[in-house]
């Protein structure tokens, strides 16, 4: 009996340690190391690198992001994505992609409870729940909190745009 009880508390405290171990990688990713491995986020990864974002979100934050999907960033006019990544378009871009940042961890039953939320970029995004679902500005949440080391993930089904770069 004795025996048994040792191999049952030495099994415990082995899967205790393995699950202890799978958080600590998860959780020592960062917002931009989180995004790209899952694989969806390769147009929201290239244009962070072209605006010079990318070291800023492995900062320390936190930040809340909602990240545009591959699939999101194609549903832009024809064109606009190239024109944007354009060096003489950084500045522009730079607003886009920091409109998409809150700073703060904001986590999915804390975004329910706002009607806006104020941007890394300096403009609000307009936030409403209906139903299940949550929208900010004319996008879909279509995943929510992704954590990351620095901050959460929220995962959105377009292209949100500051006020000022509507006109686009």
């Amino acid at each position: 009996m004795k025996a048994l009880k040792t191999l049952m508390f030495g099994a415990a405290v082995a899967a205790l340690a393995l699950s202890a171990g799978t958080v600590t990688r998860a959780q020592g990713k960062d917002i931009v190391d989180t995004a790209v491995a899952a694989g969806q986020f390769k147009t929201l990864a290239a244009a962070l690198q072209a605006a010079g974002l990318v070291e800023t979100l492995k900062g320390a934050g936190p930040f809340t992001v909602f990240a545009p999907t591959d699939e999101a960033f194609a549903k832009l006019p024809k064109g606009t994505l190239e024109d944007l990544l354009k060096p003489e378009n950084k500045a522009k871009l730079t607003a886009i992609l920091t409109y998409h940042v809150v700073p703060g961890k904001v986590m999915a039953a804390d975004v329910v409870k706002v009607k806006e939320a104020k941007s890394v970029q300096g403009g609000s995004i307009k936030v409403s729940a209906m139903g299940s679902g949550v929208m900010v500005d004319n996008a879909n949440v279509v995943k929510t909190d992704i954590a990351a080391s620095n901050g959460v993930i929220h995962v959105i089904d377009a292209v949100i745009l500051p006020k000022t770069s509507s006109s686009n």
